[in-house]
């Protein structure tokens, strides 16, 4: 009994796996919700706002802080993925940002984001209102806070106050690691230890942030403890500070030179926001390594998504230095505000979560907060402005305009005729020339379309791919690229005919030879893709990105689709028994190459002298 041979090529698994995995991202394609790809600013158009540079007096901002303002702008919008955004320097204190699509305000926003970062350690907190004023959102039964009641509350974007807030909050800025979390609300008691009194039935709204007084509306922020803090005028300030403003963020200061800042939270939460004295800046944005957006993780306490951080070495020291100060406050009060590290981007208090374990001294902080703010694009725009750091100037919108794409109809029609030309020229010179085998390159190409249209389509929806003139000349050049494969490989084939072997055992035998000489080909147009995606900017990357993609295509179709087909095909009476138009006929293969012997062979001395 002969052994099971296990190394027979089996072409119907491999071409049925292909169409598997097919199928698979068509029904990713369709699940998105998005069927066609995105088009690019010059095909479909989109949002161009300009940026001017904010300095002191008016004067003209330096060019090397202009030229990295540029740089980390590019690089946020990389960071977003390869969505053909622009960002160019006009004049000497304008940048210009074009954006494809229409309603990219959040795009737009987060590349001219400032993003200072700093972390300050709390003083004082109160609810965001000017001292004296009505609380604008009673609650006839407020509780006490919870276990993690010691983070901040925040204001939300074009919200107004709650009128009447859940009696429940939700509290945000729960940890930056495991030690920062809040301490269970401390028993009431009249030793007179500190500890935070019992909530009573007040206009004091439930769930304010830890620190907050239970009567506001007394004249000096209802007995906020102003003890160490040695700048009057912040007191004032402080006292005077509305952070309910409706459909305005209300900005803090971004001096780090700064000992003492007032500042309002970012987000409103159950309609409450808090305002806070903030000491003097402990660590600065600049020592954040790295930070990545994380899902929600039940099993660690995270129930929305949340920013993980690493610091730099010196950073790392820093923070521990200010967790255990504020750690040492929550041992003397738990109750004190001081207790709190606040973490502020741009003037304004992300989170101010309380040091209740311990100090951090890993060089690791997290930044979480409620679901309702702390969205999956919220933590992404935060994560990725935190990675490339902050721009050396700040910027004011002075324009924002929807423009219409900068590539008319014609010209678009003009491109897509000539790859239409292409492909019909391949096909036409296949089929002429390989007769029946050139079906199989035909197909491929067909498969090859079809991977690359579901690609562009899952990359647009998920790493903002927009397709641009620059990507479809990148996808038409593909196409030569791929016919050679199909090439190289049916001459190695035929050439195994013409040395008078019969097909079956050809097509294995010609394919080792061929597949090295398709992978090295492939290889060196992949890496010139790559150092030009690496290397060039705008339209220019967006061809490489596209010359890059299909010719990873052309590897998968070659190997999983090509190869295998012929394989199949060889069973069959009509390619296996070299029918005349098969393009695999022994006897035309011979003629073709004694004629071509024949034409070369140089004639004899007999011949010349008659």
């Amino acid at each position: 009994m002969a052994p099971p041979r296990s190394n027979v090529p089996k072409p119907g698994r491999t071409l049925l796996a292909l169409f598997v995995v097919m199928a698979a991202l068509t029904g990713v394609m369709f699940l998105q919700g998005q069927p066609t790809p995105k088009l690019g600013l010059d095909l479909a158009g989109g949002t161009t706002v300009t940026l001017t540079a904010k300095t002191a007096g008016g004067r003209t901002p330096p060019a090397t802080q202009m030229d990295q303002a540029v740089k980390i702008m590019t690089q946020r919008v990389n960071g977003l993925g390869v969505s053909d955004a622009e960002v160019a320097k006009q004049g000497s204190s304008n940048i210009v940002v074009n954006v494809p699509g229409e309603g990219q305000d959040r795009v737009v926003q987060l590349i001219g984001t400032t993003a200072k970062l700093q972390f300050r350690q709390v003083y004082a907190v109160a609810d965001g209102k000017p001292a004296g004023a009505a609380s604008p959102s009673p609650s006839a039964t407020p509780t006490a806070k919870g276990d993690k009641d010691k983070g901040d509350k925040g204001k939300e974007e074009g919200k107004t106050p709650s009128p009447s807030p859940s009696a429940s909050t939700t509290p945000r800025g729960r940890a930056l690691s495991e030690a920062l979390a809040a301490a269970p609300t401390p028993t009431p008691s009249a030793s007179g230890s500190g500890d935070p009194p019992s909530p009573k039935p007040s206009a004091t709204p439930s769930g304010l942030p830890s620190g907050l007084p239970t009567d506001p509306t007394s004249p000096d922020a209802a007995g906020a403890d102003y003890s160490g803090i040695d700048d009057k005028e912040v007191i004032k300030q402080f006292e005077a500070l509305n952070c309910y403003v409706p459909d305005k963020r209300v900005p803090g200061s971004n001096d780090a030179n700064r000992k003492w800042v007032t500042a309002c939270d970012q987000k409103e939460e159950n309609g409450q926001v808090a305002k806070y004295i903030l000491g003097p800046v402990r660590v600065l944005g600049e020592q954040v390594s790295d930070a990545s957006a994380m899902p929600p993780d039940a099993t660690q306490g995270q129930s929305s998504w949340w920013v993980s951080m690493k610091f730099k070495s010196q950073g790392g020291k820093q923070f521990g230095a200010v967790t255990t100060d504020a750690y040492q406050a929550y041992q003397q009060n738990p109750g004190s505000p001081r207790s709190q590290v606040a973490i502020v981007l741009d003037g304004q208090v992300v989170s101010a979560p309380s040091i209740s374990r311990g100090a951090i001294t890993g060089g690791t902080a997290q930044i979480d907060g409620p679901p309702e703010s702390f969205t999956q694009a919220y933590a992404t725009d935060l994560a990725n402005v935190l990675k490339y750091g902050a721009l050396p100037l700040e910027f004011t919108q002075s324009s924002i305009d929807e423009v219409s794409s900068t590539l008319g109809s014609d010209q678009l029609r003009g491109g897509m005729i000539a790859g239409a030309i292409g492909l019909v020229l391949v096909v036409l010179y296949c089929l002429l020339y390989y007769r029946g085998l050139g079906l199989v390159a035909v197909s491929s190409l067909l498969v090859a379309s079809g991977i690359t249209y579901v690609s562009v389509v899952i990359l647009g929806e998920n790493m903002g791919f927009r397709l641009s003139l620059p990507h479809i000349i990148g996808l038409i050049v593909s196409i030569g690229i791929t016919a050679d494969s199909f090439i190289v490989y049916f001459e190695r084939l035929r050439d195994e005919l013409r040395a008078g072997r019969t097909l079956r055992p050809s097509i294995e035998v010609a394919w080792k030879r061929a597949r090295r000489t398709i992978l090295v080909a492939d290889a060196v147009t992949f890496m010139a893709a790559l150092v030009l995606y690496f290397l060039a900017v705008g339209g220019v990357r967006g061809f490489a990105f596209a010359m890059g993609l299909t010719t990873l295509i052309d590897v998968v179709v070659v190997f999983f689709f090509t190869k295998p087909l012929v394989g199949l095909l060889s069973r069959t009476r009509f390619f296996g028994r070299g029918h005349p138009l098969s393009g695999l006929d022994p006897k035309r293969l011979h003629k073709v190459a004694s004629g071509t012997a024949a034409a070369v062979r140089p004639k004899s001395p007999k011949s010349q002298e008659a």
